[in-house]
C-alpha cells in the first residue's frame, strides 16, 4: 500500500489511528476527577505533539541516518514561524501561503548553512550548527528588529496588527484568525460523552495530516536508494569516499530536508496562534529536539514522534502540578505525614519538571540505548516469550494434545 511494505504500512497505519483518534486516547480520566491532571487532550497540547513530531522527523533524517549532530535545528524553526507570520501580514490569515513560504525560505536557509557547516564533520559541524543558530537568535532579537527595516519586532514578537497591508484578506467574509479557506484553525467541536469531554479542534487535524504526509515521506527516504546512501555517510563515511563516491550532496541534501521539515513545524507554530518570537531560535529548543529523537529512538522511523510526545507531555502536565494539587492527591494521610510527602515531590514537579524528565532520559539512555523504541521491542518480545513457554510447558503436562 502506498508504496511501503506490509512492516511499514502497518506503522503508517497505527500511527494514523493514534494520532486521528487523540481527542480519546488523550482524555482517559473524567473531566471531574483529581486525575484528570494528566489528560492531554485539549488542542494547545495536540498541536504540539504533532507540530514537534515533525520537528524531530525531520531532524532524525538527518542525525539518525547520516550521525551529524545538528545543535542549530531552531533556527530553521524560527525562520519558519516569522515566514509565516509575514504571509499573514501581506496576504491574509489564509495558513496555506504562509506554510509554504515557510518550507521554501527555511529550505534557502538550510542550504546556505549546510554548506558551510558540512565541510566540517563530527564535534566541528556540531559547533558550526550550533553558531549559525545562535547567531540567527541574536540577528531575530536586536539587528533584525531596527525601526528602519523592523523584520522581526525584537523581543516583542512578530504578530499581526490592524494596519498590516493583508491584501487578499476580506474581514467581511472571512475570520480575523488563521483559517484554512475559511475554516478557522480555533474552530473546535466538543463531545460530552458521560463525564468525559472531547474536544475536536480544526488546526489540531491540519496539523496531523500534515504530520502524517510527513512520517509517509520519511518512511520512503528511509527505504529509498538515497536512505541507504546516508546510512553508509553514517557507517563509514572515509571508506564511501575511498569508493569514489562524493558524500557532500548526499548529506547536503538530507541538511536540506531536514531544515524544511524544521521550517515547516515553525509555520505550523504559527499557524495556529499567529505569532513568531526570537525564542524558538534559541539553543535550548535545538536541543530539545535532539533529547526527542534520542529519547525516543534515533534512526527509527517511529521513534522521534514518542520522543516528541513525551516531552511535552512532561512539559505541559508535570509543570502545572503544584503543592495544592500535591496536598488534595495525598489528603487522606495524617497531616504531618502528608506535608513530609509533598516536601519530598515539591523539587520534581511544577518548575522542577526539568528534573524529573532530566532523571527519566538517564534512566533511558542507560537501561534502553535504543530509546522508547527498544523499550517496546523489549517488551513485546518479553511477551512472546512467555506465550511461547507457556504454550511449551501446557504441550509438557498434556503430551497427547
Amino acid at each position: 500500500m502506498f508504496g511501503l511494505n506490509k512492516k511499514d504500512t502497518s506503522v503508517l497505519i497505527i500511527v494514523a489511528v493514534m494520532v486521528m483518534l487523540a481527542p480519546f486516547l488523550l482524555n482517559p480520566f473524567p473531566s471531574a476527577s483529581g486525575l484528570a491532571q494528566f489528560n492531554a487532550g485539549y488542542p494547545d497540547l495536540m498541536q504540539k505533539f504533532v507540530i514537534f513530531g515533525i520537528f524531530a522527523i525531520g531532524f532524525n533524517i538527518l542525525f539518525g541516518l547520516t550521525g551529524y549532530l545538528s545543535f542549530g535545528h531552531a533556527a530553521f524553526l524560527g525562520v519558519g514561524s516569522y515566514s509565516c507570520v509575514w504571509m499573514f501580514k501581506l496576504l491574509g490569515y489564509n495558513v496555506l501561503p504562509g506554510i509554504l513560504l515557510s518550507i521554501a525560505v527555511s529550505g534557502v536557509f538550510a542550504l546556505l548553512i549546510g554548506y558551510v557547516s558540512l565541510r566540517r564533520s563530527g564535534i566541528y559541524f556540531s559547533i558550526l550548527t550550533l553558531a549559525f543558530a545562535q547567531m540567527s537568535y541574536a540577528l531575530a532579537y536586536s539587528v533584525l528588529s531596527n525601526p528602519k527595516f523592523n523584520l522581526t519586532n525584537g523581543e516583542t514578537g512578530l504578530q499581526v496588527y490592524a494596519d498590516d497591508p493583508q491584501w487578499f484578506h476580506n474581514p467581511d467574509r472571512l475570520p480575523d484568525l488563521p483559517h484554512l479557506f475559511g475554516l478557522s484553525m480555533r474552530a473546535t467541536y466538543k463531545l460530552d460523552l458521560g463525564a468525559w469531554e472531547f474536544q475536536f479542534n480544526a488546526g489540531y487535524y491540519l496539523c496531523a495530516v500534515i504530520m502524517l504526509a510527513c512520517f509517509y515521506l520519511a518512511i520512503r527516504i528511509f527505504r529509498s536508494p538515497f536512505g541507504m546512501m546516508l546510512r553508509a555517510v553514517k557507517s563509514n563515511q572515509q571508506r564511501m569516499n575511498y569508493t569514489g563516491l562524493n558524500s557532500r550532496p548526499y548529506t547536503l541534501a538530507a541538511f536540506v530536508i531536514s531544515g524544511m521539515y524544521a521550517g515547516l513545524a515553525g509555520g505550523l507554530l504559527s499557524a495556529v496562534d499567529p505569532l513568531a518570537g526570537a525564542e524558538r531560535m534559541q539553543w535550548t529548543a535545538s536541543g530539545e529536539v535532539v533529547l526527542m529523537t534520542i529519547l525516543g529512538g534515533a534512526g527509527t522511523l517511529i521513534g522521534p514522534v514518542l520522543g516528541a510526545g513525551f516531552i511535552k507531555y512532561f512539559e505541559n502536565i508535570f509543570s502545572k502540578i503544584n503543592d495544592y494539587v500535591l496536598h488534595s492527591w495525598f489528603s487522606f494521610l495524617p497531616d504531618g505525614l502528608e506535608d513530609a510527602v509533598v516536601f519530598l515531590i515539591h523539587p520534581f514537579i511544577g518548575k522542577g519538571w526539568h528534573l524529573t524528565l532530566g532523571i527519566l532520559f538517564m534512566l533511558v539512555v542507560i537501561f534502553l540505548p535504543g530509546g522508547l523504541v527498544e523499550g517496546g521491542q523489549r517488551l513485546v518480545n518479553w511477551i512472546r516469550g512467555r506465550k511461547a513457554k507457556d504454550s511449551s510447558a501446557a504441550r509438557e503436562t498434556n503430551p497427547a494434545e
